[in-house]
């Protein structure tokens, strides 16, 4: 069980992920009274401003692959003390400026526990095993994100406080657990030599022909999930007029894809991870097509949106890290860094459709429309679309041995 000692650590991370760019801004824009096109630019700007760090903490880890342990503690806590206070804001504080501040704080420390976390999770032997239990757990804890605090939220008003706090410290628990199995239980990552310095190592990731050709699908890719992951409690309020639901369709979403998640892994060792990440993305265009002919009252269609999108998610989550993995050799630090630069941008902009949709005279509690949902169905399939495109790049850069990359 020591695949599992190693994923559990995924499930904390993602119940911090989730509502970072889920909950957050439905949570700051109807709970709290954030305006929206500020609201919009405040995630804007902290996911810029996170990005930015990525490749350099990425690049840090590799120059210090035996403090890596000690890193990953420090940022632990520091996640489990920001995520706190942005459930809990204090009332003397302006609510944007708290916001901006919390989430850049929260940013860093997911990223440094994330970054190290991949890198060592591709170090392992049988990494698909690893990734499986990682992305699994990880889900698990989505689950578990998508339908608490949605139910604190559409519960008594005076008691969204005190429940959002022993939420944070039942969080704070689980992290503890996490790393501990993780430092004293997973099996240890295979130790490789030190980085050199930063020209070195950009040299080394421009020169590597794999990894540049799953860039812009990667990026695409990400911006496809950004977007409707953004404006989904928006879409579900609003456009299907069912608030109240919206932890349990957040919960088939991601029940569908701990569910799909081991097809995917047992089709990869088959197939390759390549041709099976088109087939999720095919499954996903699918799913949100069916999300532009929705209206008023049509709450079952939506769950199997919901279902189709998340058995997709599973290739999303399990199979580019593997990809990446094989395409990075020894700077995985800095490599997986680049990857989440690259998926933070893809958060930062999916911030601005909040603006983009107040320009379009949208406004929360008052109706969808059309461009809510060309907002959160087809530009989804779109960029959907384009990365299977430029993954034709990938494919002529890489040889093909047993189906392992078509």
């Amino acid at each position: 069980m020591s695949n599992a000692a190693y994923g559990l650590l995924g499930a904390p991370l993602a119940m911090a992920a989730l509502p970072l760019f889920v909950q957050l801004p439905a949570y700051y824009a109807t709970h709290l009274g954030m305006a929206l096109a500020p609201l919009g630019i405040v995630l804007f700007a902290a996911h810029l401003i996170d990005m930015l760090q990525d490749p350099l903490l990425g690049h840090l880890l590799d120059r210090a692959p035996t403090q890596r342990r000690r890193w990953m503690t420090l940022g632990a806590g520091i996640l489990v003390l920001a995520f706190a206070a942005l459930w809990l804001p204090p009332a003397s504080v302006p609510t944007g400026a708290w916001l901006a501040l919390m989430l850049v704080i929260a940013y860093g420390a997911h990223s440094l526990v994330n970054i190290a976390y991949l890198a060592w999770g591709a170090q392992l032997s049988g990494t698909i095993g690893a990734v499986a239990w990682r992305e699994g757990l990880g889900l698990a804890g989505m689950l578990t994100a998508s339908l608490v605090p949605a139910a604190i939220l559409a519960g008594d008003p005076t008691q969204i406080r005190p429940r959002l706090a022993t939420y944070s410290l039942a969080f704070a628990v689980l992290m503890a657990a996490a790393m501990f199995a993780l430092l004293r239980h997973a099996p240890a990552a295979q130790q490789r030599h030190a980085s050199t310095g930063w020209r070195d190592t950009w040299r080394a990731l421009a020169s590597n022909r794999p990894l540049r050709a799953l860039l812009l699908p990667y990026f695409l890719n990400a911006l496809s999930v950004a977007i409707p992951a953004t404006l989904a409690l928006f879409y579900i309020a609003d456009q299907l007029g069912a608030p109240q639901l919206s932890g349990i369709f957040l919960a088939c979403y991601f029940g569908a894809a701990a569910c799909g998640l081991p097809a995917w892994t047992a089709l990869a060792h088959k197939w390759g991870p390549l041709r099976c990440w088109r087939l999720g993305m095919l499954l996903s265009v699918a799913g949100f097509c069916g999300a532009a002919l929705l209206g008023k009252g049509d709450l079952i269609p939506y769950a199997a949106v919901c279902i189709a999108a998340g058995a997709a998610l599973g290739a999303d989550l399990a199979l580019p890290p593997v990809m990446l993995g094989q395409a990075l050799g020894e700077r995985l630090g800095a490599g997986f860094g680049l990857f989440t630069l690259l998926g933070k941008l893809a958060l930062a902009i999916a911030g601005l459709t909040l603006p983009l949709l107040a320009w379009l005279d949208y406004t929360p509690g008052h109706g969808g429309g059309t461009s809510l949902v060309m907002a959160y169905s087809v530009l989804p399939c779109l960029f959907k679309l384009l990365a299977m495109a430029t993954l034709g790049r990938y494919s002529a850069s890489v040889p093909v041995t047993n189906g392992s990359t078509t």
